[in-house]
């Protein structure tokens, strides 16, 4: 088999290349697309980004965060500048270090990504709904049992 022509790296057939390229593609898109559902308009992509890593980190220090986002602290400063202009989050000093500032959620930064994890499921169930037949959403269920496998490696 030339894997020039497939596309397929060696040792690797090529329905397990395509399907890692067009499960890639899909994610993409929909990652996008539920991105655009929830989309708050007075939030850039990054402090969207920020917000929802603030939640999931808990209290955590700036430069921990922008480790975690893989930006420069710098970058992660100004995106938290806004975040906590839009009374999403809130700095309080590190017990541990007093130099340090752990930044946490507010009530609204909480709401504010309750809300959109919401619509954007209410979404997603809508679209299933309406787009495909219970035997197809049976079907889509059984593939994400499959596909769960690659998230316990």
């Amino acid at each position: 088999m030339d894997h020039q022509l497939t596309g397929a790296p060696a040792g690797i057939s090529d329905s397990a290349a395509r399907s890692a390229r067009d499960l890639r593609v899909v994610f993409s898109r929909l990652r996008r697309r539920l991105r655009e559902v929830a989309a708050d308009e007075d939030l850039t992509p990054s402090q969207e980004s920020a917000l929802t890593l603030v939640g999931k980190h808990g209290a955590a220090t700036a430069s921990a965060l922008a480790s975690a986002e893989g930006v420069r602290p710098q970058s992660m400063a100004a995106t938290l500048a806004a975040l906590d202009q839009h009374g999403l989050i809130r700095r309080s000093p590190d017990p541990e270090d007093g130099r340090r500032q752990l930044v946490t959620l507010t009530e609204a930064g909480r709401a504010r990504i309750e809300d959109n994890r919401q619509v954007r499921e209410e979404w997603l169930a809508r679209a299933f709904e309406d787009r495909y037949t219970e035997t197809e959403r049976r079907t889509i269920l059984d593939a994400l049992t499959l596909l769960e496998r690659l998230s316990e490696q």
